[in-house]
This record gives structure tokens, C-alpha cells and sequence, in this order.
């Protein structure tokens, strides 16, 4: 089972697929747009092309818990992919996966001003991890 984590931004959208038994991350990629509308569109084909058996998308929360300012926006636009693509869009909670993602680069020697090329797909594949670990340990 093929699982897709979506990091969704305003001008960069991550992505990260699982490998086919759903224990790793395996692809990533970062789809650069602010058009919800060709968000959508390259997401399709991706989860077409990587046979994403399911979703799952970063959700904004506040660190107390409760939701983000962006939580609506990051709603509808799950909502949109959803009747796109017929498959339900599990939200997961994304706090401090962008922080993480910076100090993976910055440990990995990257500067900080090319951090902005991959930081998206890392996020993405924070929430893919942290969502197949879920998994996992709900399964036992």
C-alpha cells in the first residue's frame, strides 16, 4: 500500500510516496505553484504515476493544539482533492515539520538560501514517516 504525504504551501507543495509495502519513504518531489487549481492538476498525475493507495496532507495547528489561522484554507483544498480524486484525504497534524526539515538541510551542510529548492519535500516526508510510525503502531 502506496501512501502520499502533501506538505501544501502557498507558492511550493512537497510531496513524498511511500514505497509499495508503506514502511518508507521512498520518491519526493516539490510541485511549484501558488494555483491551487495546477496543485491539484500535478497531484492527480502523481498519485496516478506513483499508484498512491493513499493520502494524507500536513494540517496546520497551532503548538497548544487547537487549529491554525490557515486551517480553512488547508480543509477546502483537501476537500478539493478528494472529490478530484475519490480517495479520502487524511489530515496530520504538521507542527514543526518545517523547523525539522530546515535542521535536516542545516545539518546536511546545506545553506540556508537553498534550503527553499527541497525544504518542502523534506516536510513531506516528515509527515509521511510520521504517519506510516501511526500506522504501525496502530496495527500491532
Amino acid at each position: 500500500m502506496r501512501v502520499m504525504a502533501i506538505d501544501y504551501g502557498d507558492a511550493r507543495t512537497g510531496v513524498a510516496v511511500s514505497d509499495e509495502s508503506g514502511l518508507l519513504a521512498g520518491f519526493t518531489t516539490v510541485i511549484h505553484s501558488r494555483r491551487p487549481e495546477i496543485v491539484l492538476d500535478e497531484l492527480e498525475k502523481l498519485i496516478r504515476e506513483r499508484q498512491a493507495d493513499e493520502l494524507v496532507m500536513g494540517f496546520p495547528r497551532n503548538m497548544d493544539g487547537t487549529e491554525g489561522p490557515r486551517a480553512e484554507l488547508y480543509r477546502d483544498f483537501a476537500a478539493q482533492l478528494e472529490e478530484r480524486t475519490g480517495m479520502p484525504v487524511r489530515l496530520w497534524d504538521e507542527r514543526r515539520t518545517t523547523v525539522e526539515a530546515h535542521a535536516i538541510l542545516h545539518a546536511g551542510g546545506k545553506r540556508m538560501k537553498d534550503h527553499k529548492k527541497t525544504v518542502d519535500a523534506v516536510a513531506a516526508s516528515l509527515i509521511l514517516e510520521g504517519y506510516l510510525a501511526f500506522k504501525r503502531r496502530n496495527e500491532r
